[in-house]
């Protein structure tokens, strides 16, 4: 069993925020041991929360086209989110539909020891966040996607850092051009982060031959 395997196991019985007396289990990440790239959600959605698989929901399939479009396999990263259990409210209407509710501050301080060690064991070469509360919970700070989309940031634990738009929110946008827009905008912001990690890698191979 690997070390990531094990903290998988581990994180199936976290109770250290309430989040998990509501939620159907822990959906821990999934991917490559040693992936390049690691993705990073903010929490899982209802679906996720029923298959214990991050982004195979309707963000997850939007996300799956984008990979598609840059020129990534999503087999050959790593996918992960801020906060390991669906957070959620009843839609008021006596219906069984969960809606989704933002994680609070203490619920994302609670679950980063889980984020913390998967990129820790996993040691990416770039780490993609997708929406402000990813960004906020590997960065350690406040941010705004606007100030920050298309740079190249640092975590405290060094890190190569891109922020971008979570792929639910392109799902909201209501105008089709406006959306189609911001699903080629996020397309771009992948493309920079396979290659930030083309240029890592061929970089530490050099150096090794050296």
């Amino acid at each position: 069993m690997t070390r990531l395997e094990t903290l998988r196991r581990q994180a199936a019985g976290c109770t250290a925020c309430p989040l998990y007396r509501h939620a159907t289990q822990t959906v821990f990440g999934e991917g490559v041991a040693r992936a390049a790239i690691v993705l990073v959600g903010e929490q899982p959605g209802h679906e996720e929360d029923l298959t214990g698989r991050p982004f195979v929901g309707p963000a997850g399939r939007l996300l799956d086209r984008a990979l598609a479009d840059a020129g990534l396999e999503r087999r050959r990263l790593y996918v992960t989110n801020a906060v390991k259990h669906f957070k959620w409210a009843k839609d008021g209407s006596g219906g069984k539909r969960r809606i989704h509710e933002r994680p609070s501050q203490s619920e994302v301080e609670a679950c980063r020891p889980w984020l913390e060690q998967e990129l820790w064991l996993i040691r990416p070469e770039v780490v993609v966040c997708l929406g402000v509360t990813a960004a906020r919970s590997v960065l350690r700070r406040r941010i705004t996607i606007s100030a920050s989309r298309g740079e190249t940031l640092s975590s405290p634990e060094g890190f190569r850092t891109l922020v971008t738009i979570h792929p639910s929110a392109i799902l909201r946008i209501p105008d089709p051009a406006n959306r189609e827009a911001e699903q080629h905008r996020f397309t771009d912001d992948l493309r920079r982060a396979a290659r930030l990690a083309h240029r890592a890698v061929r970089a530490r191979e050099e150096e090794t031959t050296r």
